[in-house]
This record gives structure tokens, C-alpha cells and sequence, in this order.
């Protein structure tokens, strides 16, 4: 089922009620009825329980649970009777308070939607492989959408700072930010990060530039650096290169600095979401994105540090 940008939604967004972009140590309850949702609609309900492909699914995930928890039944708040295998695993999810052992029932349930589900003689489905594609799809949206910071990629559930470096690039430029004279950049960098989450991959490059762009700004109103009305990326960051904002020494050793700024936020950026699209609409991948937020981060904490270094 497509992800539906209700009012509510783009309410918070406007608010900008994500204090952090991801967090780890918390899977929301209605995080966790989506996932349960997904499982329905792609492993199958109690309608189709008595396939053998369904069975046989909520069967392995919840066998393998037990085995490595070394127990006979996952827990569950109370001792009633859960239907066979589905309502064991449904209960012990949405109750579980450790955020591992709850994210391993995830990762199992989405490695048989993304193995075995894909088959015709799964649920008899003709879309089987389109509708695997998109439970995945989903899934991965979810964890945005809750500011959650995992995804499922190549059967595991893996942290996004593993892979993105988020702890060590995007919470030291949040922190870098939360100084006054960076107020506009972060409200515009964290505003980036929401629409990355919510799949407003476009509007989330023009906010990621837009910070860089008042970052060096900033820099350049404090140090009173004379720059044009309106100046565009690339002339800001001639004008930090020209007052050596890298010292003199290093730009040698930084010669590709220029050329990697100019080159990764802003042209990505421009060739992408800031002009018309022609008569093809222009996809932006959600890789990409990912790519370009982490890029805007470590360049917006290079110059702020370039900058608190200088005499």
C-alpha cells in the first residue's frame, strides 16, 4: 500500500517536530502496527492461513525466534492462547521492549518476504515479486518516516549510521548549528532531513543546499567577507577559498575541496530539483539523497571548524 502524506503529517513537518534526525533506542507502537500491517498484506492474514507457503512462513520465523531465544513460546504480556504462529509472533512484536530482539523478528519476517514471497504459489498472486519490491519499500519508508534509524538492505536490518556515518558527520554538524549565528542553516538542514524522510527526496536537496549556502554566510557576516546579493554556492565558496578559510598551507593538500563542494551539493542539487523538469518528470533516488544530506553535513562541519580555527 502506498505511503499517504495525510494532513496530520505535513502538519508536524511544517512544526518541525523531530528535535534529532534518527534515533535507535525506540520503535513506536505505531511504527511497529505498520510492519504488522506489511506482514498481513504480503505473508499472508488468517485468511490464507492454511496455505502452505503462509504457514509455512510465520512457522520459520517464529521457530527460529524461539530456538536462539532459548524458549518454547516468545514472550507475550499475558499466557493466553495466540492463534498458531501468527499471533505469537504479532504479540511478542508489538510488545517487545528490546528494540533488538524486535528488530530480529523484522529482519527474518522481510528476508522471507524478500526470498519466498516473490513465488506465484506463494498466495497465488500475480504482482507476487512487484508486491515483495514494495513491502520492502515501505518498510525502509516507515523507518524514515518515524526518524527510526535502520533499513533492511540485502536481507539484513542494518543501522543507518553504519552505513551514512551519522553519528560521526550529521550530529556533529546539528551540534556545530545550534549556535545563533547558524539558526536559519539549521532550521533549513533539519528541514532537509524531514523531507528526506517522509520521500521528498527533491525538496530535501534545495533545503541541504540552501543550509550550505546560509552556512557560509554566516561565516562570511561574522568575519565581515564581502559577498554579492544573492550569491549562488559556488561564488560563497570562492570567496571562503579566497580568505583562506583552508589555510593557505592545506590547500594543496585540499586541492579537490572545491571541486568536491562544487561538484556534490550544489550541482546535484541544481541538475536535479532546482529547475524544470521538461516533459519527464525527474526521479530523484533515495540513495542519492542520502548520499548528498551526508555530503552537506561534513562540508557544513569542515567550514564551521575551518572557521572557529581562525585567529
Amino acid at each position: 500500500m502506498a505511503i499517504v502524506d495525510i494532513f496530520s503529517k505535513r502538519q508536524r513537518a511544517l512544526r518541525g517536530e523531530s528535535p534529532d534526525v534518527y534515533t535507535y533506542s525506540d520503535l513506536p507502537r505505531p511504527l511497529r502496527t505498520q510492519v504488522v500491517q506489511i506482514w498481513l498484506d504480503t505473508l499472508g492474514n488468517a485468511s490464507v492461513y492454511d496455505r502452505p507457503g503462509v504457514g509455512g512462513a510465520y512457522r520459520r520465523i517464529v521457530e527460529t525466534l524461539r530456538r536462539e531465544y532459548g524458549v518454547f513460546r516468545l514472550p507475550a504480556p499475558d499466557d493466553r492462547e495466540q492463534e498458531v504462529y501468527i499471533g505469537e509472533l504479532v504479540s511478542f512484536f508489538l510488545h517487545e521492549a528490546d528494540v533488538e530482539r524486535a528488530l530480529d523478528a523484522v529482519e527474518l519476517s522481510f528476508r522471507i518476504i524478500d526470498r519466498y514471497t516473490r513465488d506465484w504459489d506463494y498466495m497465488y498472486r500475480s504482482d507476487a515479486s512487484e508486491a515483495a519490491d514494495a513491502a520492502i519499500e515501505e518498510l525502509n519508508a516507515r523507518f524514515r518516516e518515524h526518524g527510526v534509524g535502520y533499513q533492511y538492505t540485502d536481507g539484513e536490518i542494518i543501522r543507518i549510521d553504519s552505513e551514512l556515518l551519522h553519528a560521526e558527520v550529521v550530529k556533529p554538524a546539528l551540534r556545530l548549528l545550534n549556535g545563533k549565528q547558524y539558526a536559519g542553516a539549521q532550521q533549513e538542514f533539519l528541514k532537509a532531513h524531514e523531507h528526506y524522510r517522509v520521500g521528498n527526496a527533491k525538496e530535501a536537496l534545495n533545503e541541504s543546499l540552501k543550509a550550505l549556502e546560509s552556512v557560509m554566510k554566516a561565516i562570511c557576516d561574522k568575519r565581515g567577507w564581502i559577498y554579492g546579493k544573492g550569491c549562488a554556492a559556488k561564488d560563497l565558496i570562492q570567496v571562503c577559498l579566497d580568505k583562506e578559510l583552508i589555510p593557505a598551507f592545506w590547500q594543496q593538500h585540499y586541492s579537490s575541496l572545491r571541486s568536491l563542494l562544487e561538484s556534490s551539493v550544489p550541482t546535484g542539487r541544481n541538475k536535479l530539483s532546482a529547475h524544470g523538469q521538461g516533459n519527464q518528470p525527474v526521479d530523484v533516488p533515495t540513495h542519492l539523497v542520502s548520499y548528498m544530506l551526508h555530503m552537506t553535513a561534513s562540508a557544513i562541519v569542515f567550514l564551521a571548524e575551518a572557521e572557529a580555527s581562525l585567529p
